[in-house]
């Protein structure tokens, strides 16, 4: 019953999409091609896959993103039918799609079905690794100023309990150099550091983090990396064992636009016993011992499914191009317009999607309430660390026509202050 409500989410959505590209295939264009195709037919319809707000111009998909109209849909009907008779048809008939959910996602993830777990969002995965971690007192783990603050808190909290050693990493952002990132961290490093915390992408301000490189060098010194992908995963182009990490925690309602409240988490296969986890045997090697969470959201569990096929339907790779233009075209059209600066890399290795911009003199909710009370621009103020200014994130439905208002609403607000 699953798979049959699943096969209904996405009738003929190729059909709608390629609608009047006759003149130029979609198949034969290279993702950078498609993702510079401005306000195309194929850009245009992708616009009207969503729900969003026709009045208001939602540039804070970084903090969770909109649902495209064919995954609420089966987010609904999935519902409605757990809601027909609960105890039968969310234990007996929904719980049994994890697993043909599980094979697809792990196809995607370029990993193996038993090391995936499905849960709430990132914070849940990497607090189901922090505190499952066989980790002692004097043991160090090195992590940034700049992580996420529930993992930060997540972590301080193991080094209250059990006398665990916290280094921490500053880092001078936005960077360009990838030898300095990885050096920042792999300085760090002393024979008593058992676990890296690495984040793929910074959510304040768009860098991306060279991990791989530092993985490689965690485990030259045996030491376990654990990853915060947030960010990452849907919108880069990557398999999760590309990172070369031992675990990895993320959002799926992020950028596969999942139902709100969904997540993944992946344990590489000979790591998952080393996870402490409340059941009858702790140490069990499988990976469902991590979705031991009661009751939960069946609805939202099986709507992954339709987020997944909307999101291969786009094109993983023309996804992330597309998302990167759309951060480059405003943030090259604000060049040169005085007192406004841009904090983030346009370069694909550092750079994807989010951007974040500031105006001299103007504090970064006073710019954020600028945008929103006379533009009816949609973002959100960072003014954390060493980053300051307004976060600007774009999704595949954000037009061109879009950002051209926000650029003329930066350069307004600049020359005003």
């Amino acid at each position: 019953m699953g798979l049959a409500l699943s096969a209904m989410t996405i009738p003929g959505l190729f059909d709608h999409a390629l609608a009047g590209t006759s003149e130029e295939d979609l198949s034969l264009l290279t993702p950078e091609e498609v993702s510079h195709m401005g306000d195309s037919d194929f850009w245009g319809w992708m616009q009207q896959a969503y729900t969003v707000s026709p009045n208001i111009i939602n540039l804070n998909n970084g903090g969770v993103s909109p649902q495209p109209k064919v995954v609420q849909d089966a987010f609904i009907r999935y519902h409605q039918l757990a809601n027909e008779a609960p105890s039968y048809y969310m234990w007996q008939i929904l719980d049994q799609g994890r697993t043909a959910l599980r094979e697809d996602m792990a196809a995607f993830a370029g990993c193996l079905p038993e090391e995936i777990a499905f849960n709430r969002n990132t914070t849940e995965g990497m607090n189901q690794v922090i505190f499952g971690l066989d980790l002692k007192a004097g043991d160090e783990v090195v992590l940034s100023k700049v992580d996420y603050p529930n993992v930060m808190t997540s972590w301080k909290t193991r080094e209250k309990r059990d006398g665990i050693v916290l280094k921490w990493v500053s880092l001078d952002l936005p960077s360009e150099d990838e030898d300095y990132l990885v050096r920042s961290y792999v300085s760090q490093f002393t024979e008593k550091t058992k676990v890296v915390n690495l984040t793929h992408i910074i959510n304040w301000i768009g860098q991306i983090i060279p991990v791989q490189r530092i993985a490689d060098e965690a485990h030259k010194r045996n030491i376990e990396v654990v990853v915060d992908g947030a960010h990452t995963f849907a919108l880069l182009d990557f398999k999760i064992p590309d990172l070369h990490c031992d675990y990895f925690a993320t959002s799926l309602h992020k950028w596969l636009c999942a139902p709100f409240g969904a997540g993944l988490l992946y344990v590489k296969k000979d790591k998952i016993s080393g996870l402490w986890f409340p059941e009858d045997d702790p140490h069990s090697e499988k990976i469902t011992k991590f979705e031991r969470l009661g009751t939960r959201s069946f609805p939202t569990e099986m709507a992954i499914g339709s987020a997944l096929d909307f999101h291969l339907m786009i094109g993983p790779k023309r996804k992330e191009e597309r998302l990167r233009y759309l951060k480059n075209y405003w943030m090259e059209a604000v060049q040169g317009i005085p007192k406004v600066h841009t904090h983030t890399s346009p370069d694909p290795r550092f750079g994807c999607v989010i951007g974040l911009v500031s105006i001299d003199g103007i504090k970064p909710n006073e710019f954020v309430s600028k945008l929103f009370a006379g533009y009816k621009i949609h973002t959100t103020n960072i003014d954390y660390e060493n980053m300051s200014g307004v976060r600007v994130t774009p999704h595949v439905y954000t037009q061109p026509r879009d950002l051209d208002k926000l650029v003329k609403a930066i350069g307004e607000i600049a020359a005003n202050s």
